[in-house]
């Protein structure tokens, strides 16, 4: 049986050389990962219908939304700074970073609002036909996780700030760090998919 831990964790009893918790928030991803491949590819059977009314490819913005895009990349790199300032023992930094990386997450969702904001007020909504649907269904569904994801990091701020966040329970901020980076390489896949794939009428 292994033990695993962080610099300044303490040791975890372990068969796996995964700690029981970091084993259970990869399971999870793995069922994440199901989730959202069902979701990319119910988008992709329907992108090349040929449907009435408009689709998301005629109402895109693509450099808008590829800046959106580089500010949630941007967060995993904010995200890394804040684990290996708990790492170290820098609570300061690490409330820096996890702020850092919440706004960053913030920033995306309220790009993202008023992407669909545009997008209803030109006339496609989540009723125009399939194409549309499966397109507010799958990035709606993402926006909801990194929703989630900012939630677990203002959780993570106040308790560093009340002092429930000390070095030794590093890994807790280590599990974010793995559901925030899942929500960023997710985001790059239906970027590439949704908006840079040009096919579909």
């Amino acid at each position: 049986m292994a033990v695993v831990g962080t610099p300044h964790a303490q040791p975890v009893q372990t068969s796996t050389g995964l700690s029981h918790a970091k084993l259970g928030m990869w399971a999870f991803l793995g069922s994440e990962c199901l989730l959202f491949g069902a979701l990319i590819s119910t988008f992709l059977l329907f992108k090349g219908r040929h449907v009435t009314g408009l689709t998301p490819q005629k109402v895109y913005d693509i450099p808008y939304t590829s800046v959106s895009s580089f500010v949630l990349l941007m967060s995993s790199l904010t995200m890394v700074l804040a684990l290996a300032a708990i790492q170290r023992g820098d609570h300061e930094k690490l409330r820096v970073w996890l702020m850092a990386t919440a706004l960053l997450g913030m920033t995306f969702i309220a790009g993202q609002v008023y992407e669909f904001t545009k997008f209803v007020q030109e006339g496609m909504t989540i009723k125009s036909n399939v194409i549309a649907s499966s397109f507010f269904t799958l990035t709606g569904f993402h926006g909801a996780h990194v929703t989630v994801g900012i939630l677990m990091l203002l959780s993570l701020f106040g308790m560093s700030l009340d002092g429930r966040l000390p070095a030794e329970r590093s890994e807790t901020v280590e599990l974010v760090g793995l559901y925030w980076h899942f929500v960023d390489i997710v985001w790059i896949i239906i970027f590439t998919v949704v908006y840079l794939i040009p096919t579909g009428k």
